[in-house]
């Protein structure tokens, strides 16, 4: 005989997600695309959402080769290349030869984009800031939690964003 203890939470298997859940998940990423792209258009830079994400992936995750930049945004390697060289003419990236196979090329921030990332990344945690003080504490732990899960569930790791440090 199982004795259960009716008033500890227990956790359900995963499944099919309902349609009401799919679709607040998609309100609340279109309010936080908002935010994102406010976030970029008030420094007056002209960088696409796309070409700021490579940024953040550059300076979170440091330099690296193309192919390896163009899975972790999950774009072609010709995307990924013209991305870098729109970037490179703006100043934001360096190319410089890998140090073991001239063949390849490593892709690195430079200070500029590391600038224009904290800055970025400044705005937006005040924004967000000033959404997240309208709920009550407990509100915002959970979804503070559930949003941490569907970062995981999307393949970042919710962790890194407190560790990140800007070199300015």
């Amino acid at each position: 005989m199982y004795a259960y203890n009716l008033c500890m939470p227990t956790r359900s298997l995963p499944g099919p997600a309902r349609p009401a859940e799919i679709d607040a998940v998609l309100a609340a990423s279109r309010g936080l695309v908002a935010v994102a792209a406010r976030s970029l258009a008030a420094l007056g830079e002209e960088v696409t959402l796309g070409q700021y994400r490579a940024l953040v992936v550059l300076t979170t995750r440091g330099p690296q080769g193309l192919s390896a930049l163009a899975e972790q945004l999950s774009v072609a390697p010709s995307t990924a290349t013209r991305l870098c060289d729109r970037l490179v003419r703006k100043g934001l990236l360096r190319r410089s030869p890998h140090a073991a196979d001239r063949r390849q090329v490593i892709l690195e921030t430079t200070e500029s984009a590391a600038e224009l990332v904290a800055a970025v990344m400044a705005a937006r945690r005040a924004e967000i800031g000033r959404m997240l003080s309208q709920m009550a504490p407990a509100e915002r732990r959970a979804i503070a939690d559930a949003l941490a899960h569907l970062a995981r569930a999307t393949g970042e790791d919710p962790a890194t964003t407190e560790e990140v440090t800007w070199p300015l």
